[in-house]
């Protein structure tokens, strides 16, 4: 079984799950807090897989910055397919859609607004940081 698999396997119940030659690591936040979480706690996520239930530009510009190697997403936004491409991550998804949508169903979800003007993961990962802490 890929890592990938492994972690599409282990998403059950979960709203992540990152794979690695068998380890896995899931969490059951929501949104981008999980890879903001993992991020920030210093762990090295080069080379993981990743099964996530919503994938949309700000998940995967921080899946870029991550080393992420190859990404399944239940929901899968155009615009974050575009950054997987863009850097060369492989990828699967279920359903493919235009935009990211707030909770409440009434917008554009704030961290997609937070990234659209930029493709630089590093930029990113400071603008999510701004936009998390002004919510």
């Amino acid at each position: 079984m890929t890592d990938l698999q492994t972690a599409k396997f282990n998403l059950a119940g979960h709203t992540i799950c990152l794979c690695k030659n068998g380890a896995c690591i899931s969490s059951d936040k929501r949104g981008i807090a999980p890879m903001m979480d993992f991020m920030a706690s210093g762990l090295n996520l080069a080379g993981y897989s990743v099964a996530d239930i919503v994938v949309g530009k700000a998940a995967a510009l921080l899946f870029a910055k991550s080393g992420i190697k190859s990404v399944y997403a239940k929901t899968l936004s155009r615009s974050g397919k575009k950054i997987l491409e863009l850097y060369g991550i492989k990828y699967e998804y279920e359903t493919l859609t235009e935009r990211i949508i707030n909770r409440s169903g009434t917008d554009i979800c704030p961290m997609e607004k937070a990234v659209s003007a930029t493709n630089d993961p590093l930029e990113a990962y400071d603008l999510l940081k701004k936009a998390i802490k002004s919510l």
